[in-house]
């Protein structure tokens, strides 16, 4: 399965961006979903994740911000962000695996990453 993800773009602090992350094949039989992000000079960071029976879980910077949802009969993962933040600013990642965990480790299928810019 390969994931194209995009959506990205600068953004003022406060604004809104709806991620996307298309695969090329069904995501279905994948148990968890994810998005991750990378802000320059640091380490890649958990955002969210989804599980297929739609319990989710948010790092606690973006809880109350950021919404993860699926669209399966599209193949489709998106990241809803909401009151952004200039600390939001990363690459984002999203994912799909077989673990529904935080650890990045245990994805399967990575999408390229798409610019997030939030301007204070």
């Amino acid at each position: 399965v390969q994931l194209q993800a995009s959506g990205g773009g600068l953004v003022q602090a406060g604004g809104s961006l709806r991620l996307s992350c298309a695969a090329s094949g069904s995501i279905a039989s994948f148990d968890a979903i994810g998005w991750y992000r990378q802000a320059p000079g640091k380490r890649r960071e958990f955002v969210a994740v989804a599980a297929a029976n739609s319990w989710r879980n948010y790092a606690d910077d973006v809880k109350g911000r950021f919404t993860i949802s699926k669209n399966s009969a599209e193949n489709t993962i998106y990241l809803e962000m909401n009151s952004l933040k200039p600390e939001d600013t990363a690459v984002y990642y999203c994912a799909v695996g077989s673990n529904v965990v935080r650890d990045s480790s245990k994805y399967t299928y990575w999408g390229q990453g798409t610019l997030v810019t939030v301007s204070s």
